[in-house]
């Protein structure tokens, strides 16, 4: 994702193939119109919890919302990352990707 970032200036058919193109322009509508308005969005795993770009860019557009984006606690990657005034609260969610393969892993194997 880095590597797609840092070459988007160059080729800009890199971004075509960042996960965001896809998610910003489809998912976060889609699911409005199918649940309502949110009160939080949570932004997880290894991009969106490193990424300020990406979430910067999956947030765009939902201002409709009340989402209101604060570019300075994105860009330090702060647990919150809408402004205090935002009707939609954007939170950063740590994920311990391992922890939860172990736990499936040991479930399953429990199963057996």
């Amino acid at each position: 994702m880095r590597d797609l970032l840092g070459e988007e200036a160059n080729h800009p058919r890199a971004a075509d193939a960042s996960p965001c193109s896809v998610t910003s322009r489809g998912s976060p509508g889609a699911l409005v119109a199918a649940l309502g308005a949110p009160d939080t969005l949570i932004l997880r795993a290894g991009i969106g919890e490193h990424a300020a770009l990406i979430r910067e860019r999956i947030c765009a557009g939902l201002e409709f919302l009340g989402l209101e984006l604060d570019a300075e606690s994105n860009a330090r990657h702060a647990p919150i990352i809408s402004r205090d005034r935002s009707r939609v609260v954007v939170r950063v969610v740590k994920t311990d990707e391992d922890l939860m393969i172990a736990r499936h892993a040991r479930h399953l194997l429990s199963a057996m």
